[in-house]
């Protein structure tokens, strides 16, 4: 006997001893479907008009489960056989042949209208969406889902949810079979063992949502094993719906407000910062009222809503509306370059997402779901599984291998065609070779633009993956060693003592942090817990006894709102090393690039691809006319102060790109390859400030 067949004798007579016969039950509950068709709605209606997360999703994955549960303890009741494989199959071959199609819709529309900067990220999500691990994706990538408006969106976001329940498809009916196994070995009822394993399924999971949301929210969101309880209690409602029988007047009542309660929760809580957690049960429990509610035949009853023909007919194109919508709004976003639609583009958006999703429905799955040579057996199920999957694989694939080979290959250093900041030292002459020579990097490769270490990084802190320790990997008898401190300004300023370091033998261990620079908490946007990493830096620093330490001092203007920034407590912790005898070099932050109404400077630069040049910022929207540092020299012996904005501003204008070479990674952030061209002038500055 296995798990995927049992036999005929496993009845549900015999796992039902001692326990009341259920009511008879409907196949088809139109109210259940009305419930989809209405969760799929709200997600649409509050992503495209609110700009907000609406809890419809969780409802989803209820309703999933509590259908799944239905179908499979009705048959193991029966007598007939799970065939786990062929259900699996036949499950997947409903759904990938919609999914393909939206996901070669977001690829052409990615060459179409969206930046070279997003490209290979999309391209990364489109495997994950494909593969089902998207929510893992986005977890690892630490993204909050929603908190930035769907303009700053990946337009396949959505497809975390799907990607949950695709895992859960698999896992689901093995522990029915299982379930179903044990039932018969050990004389056990069936539905009461069911009842048990869900329970605890949903309290575990549960207990570890809540507290994996209150530690580490934005990964918790993603996470299947934080959100395994919605679907425990889909099931467990399903095995307890046929003996829940409630008055007719206290049905309808449930209905309508369970109705309430499930439209109000996006309004009413900031769903995307604060889910899954135990405030996710308002949705959920909001959708089991509902569905308790069921078919009550009166009148005023909330079924009667439900059940009605346009929300049902809605609820069998509800999947390919969920697909369709999230792509068309972040597409729309990004080529109208606004934050939020209005009404009227608000309102196209919705009709086209809804027109696509019955096209896509009548015009794939239905036929490819009824298509009888795919359904006579599991081979060919598989067959149609494994088409639609290359449907999507070998053009992804292709446009990969392309984008390696076509994209130019950045040197770790100036070359006549690409100087970079050579360009702007002193009697520097163009070279005939820069005319026409392609930025590099290359806008698709600029996210990945980070210091490179070879002896690795550590993550510090697992509720705040920046925070880390690396090294580059010389620790034998090095001539010098230093030590880079402060957020990830002072991170990218490791790129060219990286390159000192190989030439000179020396070591280079690096203590940053994202936003998190030299402070005591006087400045009090920083992120929770970066006073104590910032102490614990200096004092590891201390530790290992450098030769020197690097950091940053002042901080330049953010969004408008602000001046260059000198943090009051900074002269004071920095003075700590430089009273242990260790010479400090702190360098003014780099330009930013991502100051209101301004976009990042790769972004920029994707939109102008012929003229490089409309991509600046100016030099006094980051700096003021004196460094801030000034007043600190004659206080701070051991402090040597260092001034680059020459290198990033010249005559004022701090372009995007300079001698062929992307400046900024993102917003903020030197590229590395820019940063190498800056090494020979860093060499001399830091020699000269240091004496060796």
């Amino acid at each position: 006997m296995t798990l995927g067949t049992l036999p005929r004798n496993l009845r549900g007579t015999h796992f039902s001893r001692r326990l009341p016969e259920p009511p008879p039950q409907r196949k088809f509950l139109a109210e259940v479907q009305g419930l989809r068709s209405l969760a799929v709605l709200m997600v649409v209606v509050y992503h495209v008009w609110l700009g907000r997360v609406s809890g419809g999703v969780d409802i989803f994955l209820l309703i999933s489960a509590f259908l799944m549960t239905r179908q499979f303890t009705r048959k193991v009741e029966q007598g007939a056989p799970l065939r786990l494989l062929r259900h699996w199959l036949h499950l997947f071959k409903r759904l990938l042949p919609i999914a393909a199609v939206v996901l070669l819709a977001v690829l052409g529309a990615t060459h179409l209208w969206l930046p070279q900067t997003i490209w290979r990220s999309i391209y990364a999500q489109s495997w994950a969406s494909l593969g089902y691990f998207e929510n893992w994706a986005l977890a690892a990538s630490s993204v909050t889902y929603g908190a930035t408006g769907p303009s700053d969106s990946s337009p396949l976001q959505h497809f975390w949810s799907l990607s949950i329940q695709g895992q859960v498809f698999i896992l689901w009916p093995l522990v029915f079979a299982v379930a179903a196994v044990l039932a018969k070995m050990f004389k056990l009822r069936y539905r009461v063992l069911l009842a048990y394993i869900f329970g605890a399924i949903f309290a575990l999971s549960l207990a570890f949502s809540i507290q994996e949301t209150a530690t580490n929210q934005a990964f918790a969101y993603f996470d299947t094993r934080a959100r395994l309880w919605e679907f425990a209690l889909g099931s467990l409602l399903a095995l307890a719906l046929p003996w829940l029988d409630l008055p007719r007047a206290a049905r309808v009542v449930l209905g309508w407000f369970g109705i309430a309660a499930m439209v109000s929760c996006g309004i009413v809580l900031t769903v995307q910062q604060e889910f899954p957690g135990f405030v996710a049960l308002w949705p959920t429990l909001a959708a089991a009222m509902i569905i308790i509610a069921g078919k009550t035949d009166h009148r005023f009853g909330a079924d009667r809503f439900l059940s009605s023909k346009p929300l049902v007919y809605m609820g069998d194109n509800s999947y390919g509306l969920y697909l369709w919508h999230w792509p068309i709004l972040v597409v729309y976003l990004a080529v109208a370059d606004k934050e939020r639609p209005g009404p009227l583009a608000g309102t196209a958006i919705i009709l086209v997402s809804i027109a696509l999703a019955i096209l896509s429905t009548r015009l794939v799955e239905k036929p490819i779901r009824n298509w009888k040579w795919a359904e006579s057996s599991t081979r060919r199920a598989a067959v149609v599984m494994v088409a639609c999957a290359l449907l999507v694989a070998v053009p992804l694939g292709g446009i990969q291998l392309k984008m390696i080979i076509d994209a130019p290959k950045p040197s770790l250093g100036s070359t006549a065609a690409n100087p970079g900041a050579a360009a702007l030292f002193p009697g520097y002459v163009r070279k005939d070779a820069e005319a026409g020579a392609p930025l590099v990097p290359a806008l698709t490769d600029v996210a990945d633009q980070w210091p490179v270490w070879d002896g690795g990084c550590q993550v510090l802190d697992p509720a705040d993956e920046s925070r880390t320790r690396c090294d580059n990997g010389i620790d034998t008898n090095p001539a010098k060693t230093i030590v880079v401190v402060g957020s990830s300004h002072a991170l990218v300023w490791s790129t060219p003592f990286l390159d000192l370091a190989k030439k000179n033998n020396w070591r280079v261990v690096a203590f940053t942090a994202g936003f998190c620079p030299i402070t005591d908490g006087t400045d009090t946007t920083v992120p929770a817990g970066c006073t104590d990493f910032v102490a614990n830096s200096i004092d590891s620093a201390l530790a290992l006894k450098p030769d020197a330490v690097i950091t940053t001092s002042t901080r330049a203007a953010y969004n408008f709102t602000t001046t260059e920034y000198m943090d009051p407590s900074w002269a004071p912790l920095i003075s700590k090393v430089s009273d242990a005898g260790i010479p400090v070099v702190a360098i003014r932050d780099t330009p930013r690039f991502d100051q209101t109404p301004l976009e990042s400077g790769p972004e920029c630069l994707a939109k102008h691809p012929t003229d490089p040049a409309a991509c600046s910022t100016s030099f006094n929207q980051n700096f003021s006319d004196e460094a801030p540092t000034d007043a600190l020299r004659a206080d701070l012996h051991g402090v040597k102060f260092l001034d680059f904005t020459a290198y990033f501003c010249p005559n004022n204008n701090c372009p995007a790109a300079i001698g062929n070479v992307v400046v900024y990674k993102d917003g903020s952030h030197v590229t590395t390859t820019y940063m190498h061209t800056m090494t020979p002038v860093v060499e001399q500055e830091f020699h000269d400030a240091v004496g060796w």
